[in-house]
């Protein structure tokens, strides 16, 4: 569908990707929001320690750090970086990301009086330039924070969602964060932003692994070009 190709193709595609939803949606049950979605420091802290590490091993060291510390701009700042590697030791990369949440920390708590409120009145565009100027935010760290905490008309593009959308033809096959980010946007509406984020994840883990993919049992095995 991309670029030079005539927009019955495109047409074509964008059909494909609404019935994947509609199979995706009742099939699957969406994932509940975390509870700290709606709070944005929290869900940055639990996004960083997401990176490049198992749900269920971020899951854990979240809940660790938040034994051990409020999960506020202001103590995470003080707290020492010893304990906090400590507390998050099973998210991996344990060093690097105690260093980035005590950055992220004291730069909330010193340039934005320890509120990342600002995410809520500015445009989508303005909060995401300011996000992605933070220590150890990424593209996909800044998305899930701006569509989980203020419904901003964004797709963030985990692993899953990156291998999903190549593999069904959605997305050119090389393509990069940000291509793959707008082209899925300019294949949904904006509601469905959060539906398609969540249940391409829950295919991804059930069915579409990145090693040994269950295709004969997929549930959309027969949309899939791959």
């Amino acid at each position: 569908m991309f670029s030079n190709e005539p927009k019955e193709v495109n047409a074509i595609v964008k059909n494909r990707a609404k019935e994947i939803l509609r199979i995706l949606r009742k099939n699957f049950t969406l994932p509940s929001r975390p509870r700290t979605s709606r709070d944005p420091f929290q869900t940055l802290i639990r996004t960083v320690l997401s990176q490049a590490t198992a749900d269920k091993n971020a899951h854990r060291a979240f809940r660790n750090l938040s034994i051990r510390f409020p999960i506020t701009p202001k103590a995470l700042a003080k707290a020492d970086v010893k304990d906090v590697e400590k507390a998050i030791m099973a998210a991996g990369l344990y060093r690097n990301k105690s260093k980035v949440i005590k950055n992220l920390s004291r730069i909330i708590l010193e340039d934005f009086d320890g509120s990342m409120d600002f995410i809520y009145s500015m445009s989508f565009e303005e909060a995401r330039r300011i996000l992605l100027h933070l220590p150890g935010v990424g593209p996909k760290t800044a998305d899930v924070v701006l569509l989980f905490c203020t419904d901003k008309p964004t797709i963030p593009i985990d692993t899953h969602v990156n291998r999903i959308s190549k593999r069904l033809g959605l997305v050119p096959p090389n393509a990069s964060y940000e291509t793959t980010r707008q082209t899925l946007q300019s294949l949904y509406t904006p509601k469905d932003y959060l539906p398609v984020h969540l249940l391409l994840i829950s295919l991804g883990r059930k069915y579409c692994r990145a090693r040994k993919p269950l295709c004969k049992l997929c549930l959309i095995n027969e949309l899939c070009p791959a």
